[in-house]
């Protein structure tokens, strides 16, 4: 019904066969980038050295081509046309001169020791579409250039004499001389042949003049990054031993490794969901089988579930009388015993500290989960050993079940852990089920811890005052100032709904200074009457209390005597000293005390006797199954009298009836308090009640 991870140990010996192989291939990667890199720098290298060559060949051919061109440019500054400069060709430059004949319109020549050309019309006719196709314009001085010959290089430079007349020189060089003379000879098998040169060999193509063809010169490159690869080549070869012998090692040891990890990874991921402590699951894992337990309701295979919150009681006493190392050896121990108790099924978890939790499988009503939970406490209500000392404690239980309470986790878990707050509220050890007026209860706390300090930092509580009156019931002589909340979205909100969980908010401090700042002021508007203000045992057991209330008075200008205060038994219980000097202080600077509830909590003889209360107040409960000769009706005249004998005044609260009246009366008390009378109203009210005239507007009031 659960998830499980029964594929984790696959999938991970899968995934980790994988990253090694990922390893090993980026580690042949490397080997091959870097025998490739060698292998770029290499032919880089031989690259370089054909282009060095090439153009160290054809910067030789250029300086060749330039001596010719210059020597042309001799000729033409000391000829006077052609058939002058035929003369002093042959005379000063010493050159071999070929003239077709007198009335030719070109000179040729060659410098000595040039092989000879055939300069007939054929060879000016390709030698002029060479230059041509080379771009070189016949109306300025020919630049030097070159090409072939049959097999030979042909210098030629041009320049013109006059007008359609123009004088050449040519100069034709065997390919040998010409490496001789130009310091070639290191370039091995230097060679003439036709077409483009072969792949394997480095060279330039020039156009043949003697046949019009394409010849190509040629020889054998120099290859410096061969020579490189031969020197460093055997570097790579332990990479590639390394790398063959790892490809090696990982096919033989893939799945061993694999199947380590994937062990190891179980065990991480099973801590992972489970308490180190007690070896249960934690709330990850909680949470996961009960989304499981929830869609397995969905999908109508199980018909609910119930999951119960675990708070041990007592536990904080054991970790502090015996430390933590019992403490945590208690844990143990109660894991163990609540292992025993719930199935197989079942779910049992620790969220951690001293809470516990549980899916308690195939529980569609409360009967399953109620015998779950009967034999948890029973199992806890064992005392345990530890180390020697015997230590009890038990257990609050708190349950909700699904689909009934709610069909998603986030909420059923809500609803448990408002079950179990409940549970321990009731005093502990015990089991109780989710209830919906249980979510009202906390969805009040929520607005308490919200909106209350809001409220009273923004001064949006008020005040009701219910009056006191004397016995006769024709004055009134004091007035009970209750706090009420006018809520902006759930409306007036009782005291007793919210200060029960301001107590516990910590919000009754600044909510009591609120009450007594504003019941001052009112109280300033009603000369003659006191004003009785309950006070929170959370709030009298401040160390500034005292200080705290003289401030207020003193701001607001009160007269103390005017102010009674309200105690509870349950503000002299807890630290009595403390309490009595307190108390003390309040009374020498003038205010009443009256101890409220008279009767209902420990009763309070030995209270009435130490601390110096000026009055006391019957709770209404005595008056509810009021009867002239009944034991309520004995104790109301027992406490009369008791307060009366020993000086206090006595009032009754929760008056309803005139027949009430009349025996409280005739009892003896002093005042008398309740709806037969008046109910608690707003101050504007009270301001009828008493005749007196309304406040100014801009007044503060508590309305």
């Amino acid at each position: 019904m659960f998830s499980n991870n029964k594929n984790l140990s696959h999938n991970s010996s899968d995934l980790l066969s994988r990253l090694v192989w990922v390893a090993a291939i980026l580690l042949t990667g490397t080997v091959a980038l870097g025998a490739g890199i060698v292998a770029t720098i290499a032919a880089a290298q031989n690259d370089d050295a054909a282009v060095f060559e090439r153009s160290e060949v054809t910067k030789s051919l250029e300086r060749r081509a330039r001596d010719v061109a210059n020597k042309v440019a001799a000729a033409q500054a000391v000829g006077d046309g052609l058939e002058g400069l035929s003369d002093q060709l042959a005379q000063r430059l010493e050159l071999h001169v070929v003239i077709d004949a007198p009335d030719v319109e070109r000179l040729v020549f060659a410098p000595p020791g040039s092989a000879e050309i055939d300069v007939d019309d054929r060879f000016f006719q390709r030698l002029s579409a060479w230059m041509a196709a080379q771009d070189i314009e016949p109306e300025a001085r020919v630049p030097a250039t070159y090409g072939m010959y049959a097999g030979d290089f042909l210098f030629v430079a041009a320049a013109p004499m006059e007008v359609g007349r123009w004088v050449f020189a040519l100069d034709r060089v065997s390919i040998d001389d010409f490496q001789q003379i130009n310091g070639l000879s290191r370039l091995s098998h230097l060679e003439i042949s036709h077409g483009s040169p072969p792949r394997d060999a480095n060279g330039l193509a020039f156009r043949d003049l003697a046949t019009g063809e394409t010849a190509s010169l040629h020889w054998s490159p120099t290859r410096p990054g061969d020579h490189l690869v031969a020197r460093i080549g055997w570097i790579a070869v332990p990479p590639l031993a390394a790398t063959f012998l790892l490809f090696l090692l990982v096919a033989i040891n893939t799945r061993r490794v694999a199947a380590d990890l994937a062990a190891s990874h179980e065990r991480v991921a099973d801590h992972a969901v489970r308490d180190p402590l007690s070896g249960l699951p934690n709330r990850v894992l909680f949470s996961e089988r009960l989304d499981a337990a929830l869609a397995a309701i969905r999908d109508g295979a199980i018909d609910g579930v119930a999951i119960m919150f675990l708070d041990l009681d007592r536990f904080k006493e054991v970790n502090d009388a015996y430390g933590h190392q019992a403490g945590d050896e208690l844990i143990t121990q109660v894991a163990r015993r609540l292992q025993t108790v719930v199935s197989d099924d079942d779910t049992l978890a620790r969220f951690g500290g001293d809470e516990f939790a549980v899916i308690v499988a195939s529980a569609a009503d409360e009967e399953r989960a109620r015998d779950v939970a009967a034999r948890i406490l029973h199992s806890l209500a064992t005392p345990f050993d530890l180390h020697g000392a015997t230590v009890n404690i038990g257990v609050s239980i708190g349950i909700a079940l699904a689909p009934r309470d709610a069909p998603d986790r986030e909420t059923l878990m809500r609803l448990a852990d408002t079950a179990l707050y409940e549970a321990k509220s009731a005093g502990r050890n015990r089991a109780i089920h989710f209830r919906a007026h249980m979510d009202a209860e906390l969805q009040m706390r929520k607005v308490v811890s919200d909106d209350l300090r809001r409220a009273i930092a923004d001064d949006e509580l008020t005040i009701y005052y219910q009056p006191i009156y004397s016995a006769a019931g024709d004055r009134v002589v004091c007035l009970e100032a209750l706090v009420r909340w006018p809520h902006p979205t759930k409306g007036l909100i009782a005291p007793d709904s919210f200060i029960p969980l301001a107590e516990q908010s910590g919000l009754v401090i600044p909510l009591g200074e609120w009450v007594l700042r504003r019941v001052c002021r009112d109280g300033m508007r009603w000369p003659g009457v006191r004003l009785a203000v309950n006070v929170s045992p959370i709030q009298f057991r401040q160390r500034d209390f005292v200080d705290s209330v003289l401030a207020v008075l003193d701001e607001v200008g009160f007269d103390p005597s005017r102010l009674e205060l309200e105690l509870t038994e349950g503000v002299v219980v807890e630290d009595a000293d403390a309490a009595e000097a307190a108390m003390h202080r309040l009374r020498d600077n003038g205010f009443h005390l009256a101890l409220d509830d008279f009767g209902t909590g420990y009763s309070s003889l030995i209270y009435l006797r130490r601390f110096a209360f000026d009055k006391i107040k019957i709770d209404r409960s005595f008056l509810e199954s009021l009867e002239g000769v009944g034991e309520s009706a004995i104790l109301v005249h027992s406490i009369v009298h008791l307060g009366r004998a020993l000086g206090m005044t006595v009032t009754a609260e929760g008056v309803e009836t005139k027949e009430q009246h009349r025996f409280l009366q005739a009892l003896g008390c002093h005042e008398l308090q309740g709806f037969l009378f008046s109910r608690p109203v707003p101050p504007e009210e009270i301001d009828v009640l008493l005749g007196i005239t309304p406040p100014r507007a801009g007044r503060t009031t508590a309305a």
